[in-house]
């Protein structure tokens, strides 16, 4: 089973600053809650550390994250590859009136028991952190 979330985030930011955060891996992957640690290796690549709480994995899972389409200033697409699951997330930017509007769709596909059960309880909730993560990026610029 794959399990598919989209949802699109309005900002009173200017589309640049979105970009600023979205484009940045460590960025990125400090946003989700499950991901422990990250090493960014370069521009397009990092290593997040993965702590599922769920009985299969009893430490973290490497997951090796690669930028796989950009078009700056509007669009980053990334693939995570590990041995309990594959990721895939999508940021599109747009700007607005009144700001930006970020529309994200993440798809994760599970390879070991519990990890789409987990990620079809959670992922949205995920979306909730990455929306907060932004806010307090624009308050701290």
């Amino acid at each position: 089973m794959t399990i598919r979330v989209s949802r699109t985030l309005n900002f009173e930011a200017p589309a640049g600053s979105v970009w600023e955060f979205i484009s940045d891996p460590a960025k990125r992957a400090g946003a989700i809650s499950v991901v422990d640690s990250w090493d960014v290796h370069d521009d397009v690549s990092a290593t997040w550390q993965v702590a599922l709480p769920i009985p299969v994995i009893d430490s973290t899972v490497a997951v090796e994250t690669e930028e796989i389409e950009q078009n700056p200033p509007t669009h980053v697409k990334f693939v995570g590859k590990s041995r309990a699951l594959r990721v895939t997330g999508e940021h599109d930017i747009e700007a607005t009136d009144s700001g930006s509007q970020l529309h994200n769709e993440f798809v994760v596909d599970g390879r070991l028991p519990g990890v789409e059960t987990f990620f079809s309880r959670n992922l949205d909730r995920e979306l909730d952190n990455l929306e907060q993560a932004l806010l307090d990026s624009f308050e701290n610029s």
